[in-house]
């Protein structure tokens, strides 16, 4: 009788809860929609605009990882290329070694990653701040340092990986890009997918709580070793699984560019103009780095300053990049977080609660 009561009263509260709206519901659509697009590309033959999606869709997922990390952990990263680099070897360590395909060994490659993150957690976690970006900087040092010092990698003049190549060969371009590119698309998608039911859930909660004050975090019960440790291994997995796509896409591994410090250059600049700390800056940002990349890289070192020019107006201008100044005036978010309250207006009948209590849709 009491629970009866209590769910009668639940259901008759002036109140309901709710995290998208119709106009959410819309955009979803229009985004499966685009994905479905996106899915069937390279049905039209368009090999050019296929290459170019490819580098595309890896530069928005490392973009949503390291957002992930610095936007949302606080974790101030500066050596998410070596992770990159560690994907791209191990790509080439289980196709040419061991004799795995090449399609496959990706997903051994996102494993790699996260054996590597296992132990550099261990260290890295003891700095804060500036020390932590810098020894996350030292350990993808070394770890170009171990790969271009042994002679069965290729030294540091690099190696091709014979698998993909053979596969690009007897297929053809026309039949190995297309593989490579929906690797590529499903990486973003993963990126975005594993970055908003990470935020929807408790483990979300505890990641902004710890960014915003860490000491404050945990004293209400947060574990932040732990905490850190999730997001750190997601990020590691992802970026070395990209690593392990661009490695497909190009045949070849190379230390110094699989490692290159410019992979965080141009992550934190997609970042920082898109809006860190919301998962739709990342996608703005990419859009924009790589219509600047695609516009302007020929003119060589003006290329780099247009780069920073652009980050300088965007950081004075609104230090929470593009989409923090949308959520500012606007208050919408196209990937909704928050549940919000809705109340009933004097004599209106509250709307329905779905089970939890939670009213999906107003």
């Amino acid at each position: 009788m009491k629970t009866t009561t209590s769910t009668a009263a639940a259901e008759t509260r002036p109140y309901s809860v709710w995290v998208a709206n119709r106009t959410n519901l819309i955009i979803l659509g229009i985004g499966v929609l685009v994905l479905i697009i996106f899915i069937v590309f390279p049905f039209f033959d368009l090999t050019s605009w296929t290459r170019r999606l490819v580098e595309f869709f890896c530069y928005l997922a490392l973009a949503q990882l390291w957002n992930l990390m610095l936007g949302y952990a606080g974790l101030i990263s500066v050596g998410q290329q070596g992770y990159i680099g560690i994907g791209a070897y191990t790509l080439w360590l289980f196709s040419d070694i061991i004799g795995i395909n090449p399609l496959i060994s990706v997903i051994f490659a996102a494993i790699g990653g996260v054996i590597i993150a296992l132990p550099a957690a261990a260290l890295v976690f003891r700095l804060k701040g500036g020390y932590l970006a810098i020894g996350t900087w030292v350990i993808a040092e070394i770890l170009r340092l171990i790969v271009a010092n042994i002679k069965r990698t290729g030294g540091g003049s690099g190696i091709t990986i014979q698998a993909t190549s053979r596969m690009a060969q007897d297929m053809g371009a026309e039949g190995w890009m297309p593989l490579v590119y929906w690797w590529a698309l499903a990486s973003a998608v993963i990126a975005i997918a594993v970055t908003y039911l990470l935020l929807r859930s408790r483990t979300g909660l505890a990641l902004k709580a710890m960014r915003d004050n860490d000491l404050a975090a945990e004293s209400t019960g947060v574990n932040l070793w732990r905490t850190k440790l999730y997001t750190y291994l997601i990020a590691g997995a992802g970026c070395a699984m990209v690593g392990a796509i661009e490695a497909m896409y190009s045949l070849r591994v190379h230390p110094g560019s699989a490692f290159s410090v410019n992979w965080t250059a141009y992550l934190i600049f997609i970042t920082v103009i898109g809006g860190i700390g919301t998962i739709e800056g990342p996608v703005i940002g990419t859009i924009i780095f790589y219509v600047l990349r695609e516009t302007t890289s020929q003119y060589g070192t003006w290329y780099f300053i247009a780069l920073g020019l652009l980050a300088i107006v965007v950081t004075i201008w609104s230090p929470a990049g593009i989409y923090g100044w949308v959520i500012k005036k606007t208050g919408f978010m196209l990937f909704p977080l928050q549940r919000k309250l809705r109340f009933a207006r004097e004599g209106e009948t509250p709307a329905p609660l779905a089970s939890g209590g939670e009213k999906a849709v107003a």
